[in-house]
């Protein structure tokens, strides 16, 4: 029984970026928009820290591109790996077609809050923080809303449209009998923080590649965000050989991080990321459109996650601002989302499963005796040029999308 209910015109679960980004876009358009979260704030460890020129293009669509760059954050022109003792540049750049030439580096608590704050100031926008979405509301066979909690009780929101942002673990898409494909995924990855000394350590960011092992670091400023990637399902293994044992592997990769171990006193320190890869064959339902995480789960290879999830809102609020506005949205308006969204979608993954398999699964497997740097890597280094391609399909992705919809 709930005891509450309201109702909008557009009912998003999830403020994370697909989420809050649809939301603001929707608002701005002159939709009302009530956008759920189920934390009591945006300070998560643990998720992407990358926004690509796709998304930075973006924001200077919307004349926010200064002020968002005005906060602290790191400008990436290349994307380097240290490949077996050699420096590697896998991308540049310098030259893709975008409002800024560059990767950002900033935690995804600082863009969710820059976005959130922004939306604010709209008066068709609502965020309601610690509100967790727990299913939809049905009439006949349309999705009419969504029930939830939060620390007031129980509460249903009726809505013309409701939208799953809410991640690869969904409630609102099962609860709609939408089912996802597993495309598969040979890795796991383990997340921690080291300390960083700005005297000692130079600022870098970057994947560190040795014979079986690969370690990417993040520079956060005053820490290390690490990732170690791990062959799926291996975890229980790594545990049983114990933390001082999983220290000294840390240390091999780079010997220089050896003095920063030790505050990794436990494995409560070092979360486990389940990669997965899931496709779903269909996006929507009467009354329900899918997006980011919730419609294509992706590996965190290239860290595209974030920007795929945020291409998808861009085009969501360009196709279906209008019609929400003027209260004539149908199945066939959510058909264009998933026909606009879902083979760039499923073209990236496959460029993530292709990278998986034939470059990651084979290092983590070669334990035996010093590698060789992938050809492809010895092609880059010899032609620079083409650097630029991994960086347009990275940065820009397929199918970027411009913000359309008009403020209103």
């Amino acid at each position: 029984m709930t005891d509450r209910t309201t109702s909008t015109q557009c009912c998003i679960a999830g403020g994370g970026p697909a989420g809050i980004m649809l939301g603001f876009l929707l608002a701005r358009a002159g939709v009302d928009v009530v956008v759920l979260e189920k934390h009591a704030d945006f300070l998560r460890d643990f998720r992407g820290d990358t926004i690509h020129p796709s998304t930075l293009t973006v924001l200077d669509d919307l004349g926010l591109l200064d002020e968002f760059l005005a906060l602290p954050h790191d400008e990436v022109l290349e994307l380097t790996a240290d490949v077996y003792g050699e420096i590697f540049t896998m991308a540049d750049f310098r030259h893709v077609p975008a409002a800024r030439h560059m990767l950002v580096l900033v935690p995804q608590w600082d863009f969710l809050d820059f976005m959130a704050r922004k939306a604010r100031e709209l008066p068709h926008f609502h965020l309601r923080m610690g509100s967790r979405a727990e299913a939809v509301v049905t009439t006949g066979e349309r999705v009419t809303g969504l029930e939830g909690s939060d620390g007031e009780g129980r509460w249903r929101i009726d809505a013309d449209l409701v939208v799953a942002a809410d991640g690869r673990h969904t409630t609102v898409r099962e609860s709609a009998g939408l089912q996802a494909t597993d495309v598969g995924a040979p890795i796991d990855v383990l997340w921690f923080r080291l300390p960083r000394d700005a005297a000692r350590h130079p600022a870098r960011t970057g994947g560190i590649i040795r014979t079986g092992a690969m370690l990417v670091m993040l520079d956060r400023g005053t820490y290390w965000q690490c990732a170690f990637v791990i062959p799926k399902g291996s975890l229980d293994a790594l545990r049983a050989e114990g933390l001082e044992r999983f220290r000294a592997r840390i240390a091999a990769i780079a010997p220089y991080l050896e003095p920063e171990l030790q505050p990794l006193a436990g494995w409560d320190d070092i979360k486990l990321l389940s990669v997965q890869i899931t496709d779903l064959p269909r996006w929507y339902r009467d009354g329900l459109l899918c997006i980011g995480d919730a419609a294509h789960a992706m590996s965190p290879v290239g860290g595209v996650g974030i920007n795929l999830a945020i291409q998808d809102a861009v085009a969501a609020a360009n196709l279906l601002a209008a019609p929400l506005r003027e209260g004539r949205l149908t199945s066939a308006d959510l058909h264009k989302v998933q026909q606009r969204r879902h083979w760039p979608a499923r073209v990236t993954q496959r460029a993530q499963v292709a990278i998986q398999e034939t470059v990651l699964s084979p290092l983590l497997a070669n334990t035996s005796g010093p590698g060789h740097p992938p050809a492809v890597l010895r092609l880059l280094q010899r032609f620079p040029r083409l650097r630029r391609l991994p960086a347009r399909l990275v940065g820009i992705g397929v199918r970027p999308e411009r913000v359309e919809s008009v403020q209103r």
